[in-house]
């Protein structure tokens, strides 16, 4: 075990401490019981801080800090385009598509698109959601989580999964998003601050006695590569990052699958007090992203040197065959104690995630399935134990499908992204059509969400080669024909559906306006260095 009884204490505090603040918050008054708003909207209640704080740490998970430290050690900082352009796009969910999901007071992405397209569309979504959620998010995050867990406790990897499940139900299963949410605080505090450490140490092993400074000078200098964000058509990555495409092609396309259409990230600013706190919390969230790359691809980086010869400090042959361990090694060489916050820090953001999965699970279930189609008219307090219930099925399935799905993968991250890229082109036209293209109908909502599968999978087998990230552009355009021609040929929506946009104030504060800006001309900056 590469934990010493300090670093035990150190995680051991944080797992007591968090488990102490989601009871707290999620106490009731006396006489009262949850209801469904309770508990899968946190009562609408949420501060423009918790939504910005809490989504940031659904995000960053394992198959963020494990994934993406691991492409930052095969191909360096291009991958951080995932997260400096959801920057971008988290600005414009807020400002143009999510004054539309509240002003028609929806629970969840599938209750938006019965209103829109009616109940088939609804219903199949619900189904896909769920699926995904369950089979490839749940199940990632929990196999690269239990990879750390076993390279520094060395427990066995099913049995961290378990473990990570099991922590991660017990604080937030009775509080539902209110608890996830409000806990998420802390949890965003223990990742940056454990994220500033090892990147600073890092940093600080490879300058030697000229600092943290001259450490990142000697990494930007001895290994240039690893810091283009633009990638040359001769880089071994290009077919996952292709160039300037990822500024002008289907990563966008990604982006507004996750960050505008993914129950489990949009459901906290659904959960907020009004639009203006959903919107402050969405531009935090977004000025948060700016600093994942730091926490997150550096040491994924500094891996390189730190495992170079003439520093040794990690074994090269373990990183050349897993990559996905970087971040893992990199801590086994940190000091006692600040090893145990970093380990607490990356338990922090896996079961941040995990809960917050589960949660939008249980929400889907529960109030797009089980309350419309099996059992109607119930209580509140039994939609929310079939809620629960949900939550706990949900995970136990993850734990045994995680191994055979991803026991073999290389590079978890950019596959998952692969997978996604199946069904995100539909996903977003579907959403963007319904709100922007009012003759849009049903039948072109389900030919949409059709041609995304049929025509990547053709893609994927008949051009293995095509970079996944043109594909996706290529195929949402291609959805956007396909939606507007079927509607155009076959009965317009019925009356209501259509999104009428004259009754919706798209207007934001001035401080939400000066942040865009200020987040805007960040980003210029930092890709005209690292162009």
């Amino acid at each position: 075990m590469f934990l010493s009884t300090l670093d035990l204490i150190v995680v051991g505090l944080y797992a007591v401490i968090l488990f102490g603040i989601a009871q707290w918050v999620s106490r009731e008054p006396v006489g009262t019981v949850k209801s469904t708003e309770d508990y899968f909207l946190a009562g609408k209640s949420l501060p423009w801080w918790a939504i910005g704080a809490s989504l940031v740490a659904a995000n960053i998970s394992a198959e963020q800090i494990i994934g993406m430290s691991g492409d930052g050690y095969k191909i360096g900082l291009a991958i951080a385009a995932y997260e400096w352009q959801a920057a971008i796009v988290l600005i414009i969910v807020a400002k143009y598509l999510l004054p539309i999901f509240l002003k028609r007071e929806i629970y969840t992405m599938p209750q938006f698109l019965e209103t829109r397209y009616g109940e088939g569309v609804k219903t199949t979504m619900s189904i896909f959601w769920i699926a995904l959620y369950t089979i490839v998010n749940l199940t990632a995050v929990m196999w690269l989580g239990s990879l750390a867990v076993n390279t520094l406790t060395g427990a066995s990897l099913f049995w961290g999964m378990v473990g990570l499940a099991t922590f991660a139900l017990a604080y937030s299963m009775y509080g539902g998003l209110k608890a996830v949410a409000l806990t998420d605080i802390l949890q965003v505090v223990i990742l940056v601050i454990g994220g500033f450490v090892i990147a600073w140490l890092t940093m600080g092993m490879i300058g030697g006695e000229n600092g943290v400074l001259g450490g990142f000078k000697r990494l930007y200098t001895e290994l240039p590569g690893k810091f283009d964000m633009i990638l040359d058509k001769d880089h071994d990555a290009y077919g996952k990052l292709p160039g300037i495409w990822t500024l002008l092609g289907g990563l966008w396309v990604l982006h507004f699958s996750y960050w505008g259409f993914n129950q489990y990230i949009i459901q906290r600013a659904l959960g907020a007090k009004n639009a203006e706190e959903a919107q402050k919390g969405l531009v935090f969230a977004a000025a948060l992203k700016l600093l994942m790359p730091l926490i997150i691809v550096l040491p994924g980086i500094a891996a390189v040197m730190l495992a170079a010869p003439e520093m040794g400090l990690i074994d090269k042959s373990v990183l050349d065959t897993a990559s996905d361990r970087a971040y893992p090694e990199v801590m086994k060489i940190m000091p006692s104690g600040l090893r145990g916050l970093i380990f607490a820090a990356l338990i922090a953001a896996i079961i941040s995630s995990l809960a917050s999965m589960v949660n939008s699970i249980s929400t889907i279930f529960t109030m797009d399935i089980y309350r419309d189609k099996i059992a109607k008219n119930k209580d509140e307090k039994h939609y929310v134990n079939v809620g629960r219930i949900t939550a706990i099925t949900a995970m136990v399935i993850a734990v045994f499908l995680a191994k055979p799905l991803l026991g073999d993968m290389e590079g978890a991250f950019q596959k998952i992204q692969e997978w996604t890229g199946f069904v995100a082109p539909g996903i977003v036209a579907v959403f963007l059509m319904g709100m922007f293209y009012k003759p849009t109908n049903a039948n072109g909502a389900f030919a949409m969400l059709f041609a995304s599968v049929a025509v990547s999978a053709i893609f994927y087998f008949a051009f293995p080669e095509f970079p996944f990230v043109n594909r996706i552009w290529v195929i949402f355009l291609g959805c956007l024909v396909v939606g507007a021609s079927v509607s155009a040929l076959t009965a317009g929506p019925k009356d209501g559906q259509a999104v009428i946009l004259g009754d919706i104030n798209f207007k934001t504060t001035k401080s939400f306006n000066i942040w865009t800006v200020i987040i805007a001309i960040i980003l210029i900056g930092l890709y005209a260095i690292f162009w």
